[in-house]
């Protein structure tokens, strides 16, 4: 008789044993698909979440295995999951190009820049200040470099300084090396020393 309740006793033990690991079990499941289903509703906004983040940079740019820029600013953020991959640059920035020789043939600096990697294009925004190998000087508010087409243009006001004389004018087209370039709407200014010596000249022959 004690055996039989025995082993009685051992059937309920074990069925409550599995019904508690059952619902171990079923608990674990639904724990897991909780999870999941949290990690799917997170929202990744590829356009604007950058992918990386660099602080304080000063390094060289390659191009088909050669050195060909040098970038220096404080902060550049990478955004390589958007649509179109591109670089930010919210804190100013300078780049100088080197030719074969390793000498600069021109140097760029903007308040705020962008940079499209597979086009190859910058989009430099605020007080864009570019010079040339010979000394001039050409600033704008807005400035697109196509590294592609080795081009650099604006369809905003340019002033291109060179010594005492400066041109201005709506709208600018050059090469990426700023040797040959054009400026559309083209204005000019008379330096101030020709200024004060073309009226002296006026009043002398008034006088007479």
């Amino acid at each position: 008789m004690a055996h039989r309740l025995l082993r009685k006793t051992d059937q309920q033990g074990i069925a409550i044993l599995l019904w508690m690991i059952a619902m171990f079990l079923f608990v674990s499941v639904l724990s897991c698909n909780r999870q999941k289903r949290e990690m799917v509703d997170i929202a990744f906004d590829k356009e604007n979440t950058y992918t990386m983040k660099a602080t304080g940079v000063s390094t060289l740019i390659s191009d088909s295995g050669v050195t060909r820029y040098k970038m220096v600013t404080e902060e550049w953020l990478f955004f390589d999951e958007a649509e179109e991959p591109y670089w930010f640059f919210p804190e100013k920035v300078h780049v100088e190009k080197f030719d074969t020789l390793f000498q600069v043939e021109a140097s760029i600096d903007a308040d705020t820049a962008y940079f499209f990697t597979k086009k190859k294009l910058w989009k430099l925004i605020g007080h864009v200040e570019v010079e040339n190998l010979e000394g001039e000087r050409f600033e704008t508010s807005l400035l697109f470099w196509d590294q592609n087409q080795e081009k650099i243009y604006s369809d905003q006001s340019i002033r291109i300084t060179k010594g005492d004389f400066t041109n201005t004018g709506i709208g600018f087209e050059s090469n990426q090396t700023l040797t040959r370039w054009h400026i559309f709407n083209a204005g000019a200014e008379i330096p101030i020393q020709e200024k004060a010596t073309d009226t002296t000249n006026v009043e002398k022959t008034l006088s007479r």
